[in-house]
């Protein structure tokens, strides 16, 4: 829900507000220094029609936000500045339940000990949108775990995961304690190794891979990496085969003794989540 309609407001609304301060005399150039953007893009932004919404009201109200936040930013001139953002998001659901939150967003980095406690909550935060139904027929036989870092990680000690392993009990989904750095050797090395070549990664996850008579389909993970436009790198035992550049998924085919294991790696943990959810609705429809 909010993933989708959340984001088309987000580019109506920069679409809108690049135009209207084009129109008020403002180059590419000071556009983007004002909206945190690039040239190209405030281009690309001014050229493109505006992304629809699927609701004519809802396109109004953008447009009029866009035009009143640029009507002010032309007053204040174009050397303006955004220093602080303040959000104020509320849903309503059935049953006459509201969840409201106002946020301001400061721009400021948090510390060390922040960082870490942040990547603590983002684990649970993450591990409870998994969708057990889809999972359930790729849960490894050994369980599954989800690891994350922060984008300065170098050392396994400063990836977290989950004491243990996780696994499917009566169609829950049962962990033993809450995650922790330092908990999961396994998925952290290989997060380290992956880091080497794609340091945008910062999450890991592992599922069963699809298998043909006990052994790894390579073809559904061509198509799916195909498909999904993912780059497909290989870990035997865990030990990442040097690659250069970016990586999304990684099969190891497993040996005597060893589960064949399917990597999930995002850029944070809700994305290694959303991935994994992906990827296997393509396994199942290829």
């Amino acid at each position: 829900m909010l993933g989708t309609i959340g984001n088309k407001w987000l580019d109506r609304l920069h679409q809108q507000l690049a135009k209207e301060l084009k129109s008020n005399g403002w180059s590419q150039m000071e556009i983007a220094k004002a909206t945190g953007s690039t040239q190209s893009t405030v281009s690309r932004q001014i050229m493109k029609a505006p992304q629809e919404l699927g609701a004519t009201a809802d396109e109004i109200t953008i447009d009029g936000w866009a035009q009143e936040l640029a009507h002010s930013m032309a007053q204040m001139g174009n050397d303006t500045e955004v220093l602080r953002q303040r959000l104020i998001i509320e849903f309503q659901f059935s049953g006459n339940q509201n969840i409201r939150y106002d946020k301001t967003l400061t721009g400021m980095n948090l510390d060390e000990d922040q960082a870490s406690r942040a990547i603590l909550r983002r684990l649970e935060w993450a591990t409870g949108r998994l969708d057990l139904n889809r999972i359930a027929a790729y849960m490894p036989a050994v369980g599954m775990n989800i690891a994350a870092c922060t984008k300065h990680a170098t050392r396994v000690e400063e990836v977290a995961a989950y004491p243990g392993r996780m696994t499917l009990v009566e169609g829950m989904l049962r962990r033993h304690e809450t995650p922790m750095f330092g908990a999961s050797n396994h998925l952290a090395n290989l997060l380290m190794q992956v880091r080497k070549s794609d340091p945008s990664k910062t999450a890991i996850l592992n599922l069963r891979p699809p298998t043909v008579g006990g052994m790894v389909d390579q073809g559904d993970l061509d198509y799916i990496s195909y498909e999904l436009d993912f780059e497909l790198g290989t870990a035997p035992k865990g030990e990442l085969v040097p690659h250069s550049g970016q990586l999304d998924i990684i099969i190891d085919e497993g040996a005597f003794g060893w589960e064949p294991s399917l990597y999930i790696l995002g850029s944070s943990t809700m994305e290694v989540v959303e991935r994994c959810h992906v990827i296997i609705d393509a396994m199942n429809t290829e």
